[in-house]
């Protein structure tokens, strides 16, 4: 992709380059999947691949694929070196496969901060606008420290069992010694950082706002997605048999974030500041499976991830051509632009958890974990009413594309080519059939054959 730059300065090559690239890339996951090898490689037991890791690169593969046929040409319009966003954009895939495959901690630190380093640049990459480049320096400057957090909680656990082995760490760990609760504590609150869950998440409205509206779309769905299968895969392997002696911090997290991420969305002006605050608000749903840690944990993680990340998708997609990013933005767009209205409702309706929706799936995944569990009800009660907040702000988004007029907004001309309407279509239509078929994606969990 980096090679494309050097070679030609056409951007319709350089976009089909990037789209081609990636399907042969989830093809050849698929393939994986399905027991097809390509390369035979002795990774000394660092990255594991089972089912659920496999699933997740699919669903993270597929869902990138998605966003370059929507909004390659926004990509495009962000600065001259196209090549080098598509790179980077590669370049965080590639931490994703690490961070669902990882095995030991020194695989985890990897995955991660190829996830993170791309990302600072991508929110730098507008460099006309002052408010991207705060943005990357706060995201760099707040990012080093919980880089900083990760490696001291992992040098803990490393002097407590000399290994970086998840099953090493977990082998003999039945009570919390200050090492290895000191290393826990790190890892968490380094992770917390990364999936932007309170009181780890005020970065996050800022560089989400900050950064190019293209790039904030990506960030917010597949990266957040694949921290929090890292985060899940990390304390299941290392701390799955002590999880009574820190569910409830997590579970403390795991309110906070529901709480304010509801709240403070209420109370923005701003539909793209609006979907940073509820992305955090989502991240507490996402903290559920964390706090459950069963079967139906997993199978709702995986879930979530590919709803939440093909609705936020579709609604920034149709965000970016908008030229005004208010609310009032958004007055009378069903007159002027039916489908994009009705194809954004349907997205909105899957994020606030509608029924018939793959959100609403998601959401029930997520719950039915966490009352599985027993430990936990008062946090599922509160889910639920945050739930039911949430749909306030989102259906503040459809009111105004319905039911009050508004003077024509400028919408970007790409808004109308076929290929953007139909694949919006198609989104929101995979949405629906999700919603109503889950099974069609969880079956691939026990029998990874596509």
């Amino acid at each position: 992709m980096m090679f494309t730059g050097l070679l030609t300065k056409n951007l319709r090559a350089v976009r089909g380059t990037a789209i081609s690239g990636l399907a042969i890339l989830l093809l050849a996951n698929v393939l994986e999947m399905q027991g097809v090898r390509f390369f035979d490689v002795d990774v000394k037991g660092m990255l594991y691949f089972d089912s659920f890791g496999l699933l997740f690169n699919a669903i993270a593969f597929g869902a990138t694929l998605v966003y370059f046929v929507l909004s390659g040409r926004d990509i495009e319009q962000v600065g001259l070196h196209v090549a080098e966003y598509f790179a980077l954009i590669f370049f965080v895939l590639c931490g994703t496969a690490i961070a669902s495959s990882f095995n030991t901690l020194l695989m985890l630190f990897l995955g991660i901060e190829i996830i993170t380093i791309p990302l600072y640049i991508l929110t730098g990459s507008d460099k006309r606008n002052l408010k991207s480049n705060e943005a990357s320096l706060k995201y760099f400057l707040m990012g080093s420290f919980s880089t900083g957090l990760m490696l001291m909680g992992i040098a803990f656990l490393y002097g407590a069992k000399g290994s970086f082995a998840l099953e090493a760490i977990a082998l003999g760990t039945t009570q919390l010694t200050p090492l290895v609760g000191g290393g826990l504590l790190l890892l968490l609150f380094s992770m917390a950082f990364k999936v932007s869950a309170a009181p780890f998440h005020f970065w996050t409205p800022d560089v989400y706002d900050g950064a190019p509206t293209v790039f904030t779309s990506f960030m917010a769905t597949i990266v957040k997605s694949a921290a929090f299968i890292a985060f899940l895969r990390l304390f299941e392997g290392a701390f799955g048999e002590i999880q009574g002696q820190w569910q409830l911090i997590v579970a403390i997290i795991t309110a906070a974030t529901l709480i304010f991420g509801n709240i403070t969305a209420v109370f923005q002006q701003s539909v793209k500041r609006m979907l940073a605050y509820s992305s955090i608000a989502q991240a507490g749903f996402m903290m559920l499976a964390l706090v459950a840690m069963n079967g139906r944990a997993k199978e709702g993680l995986i879930f979530y991830a590919a709803a939440y990340s093909l609705a936020t998708i579709g609604v920034f997609a149709v965000l970016i051509k908008m030229k005004d990013y208010t609310f009032e933005g958004f007055n009378g767009l069903a007159k002027r632009h039916p489908l994009l209205a009705a194809t954004n409702t349907i997205f909105l309706l899957s994020l606030a958890g509608i029924p018939a929706t793959a959100g609403f799936m998601a959401k029930f995944y997520m719950l039915s974990a966490t009352l599985a569990n027993g430990q936990v009800m008062w946090l599922a009660i509160l889910a639920v009413l945050c739930a039911a907040v949430s749909v306030y702000y989102y259906f503040r988004v459809i009111q105004a594309m319905y039911f009050k007029d508004g003077e024509e907004q400028e919408i970007a001309v790409s808004a109308g080519t076929p290929l953007f309407k139909g694949v919006l279509v198609l989104l929101a239509l995979a949405l629906i059939l999700l919603g109503l078929f889950p099974q069609w994606l969880l079956d691939h969990l026990y029998n990874p054959m596509l």
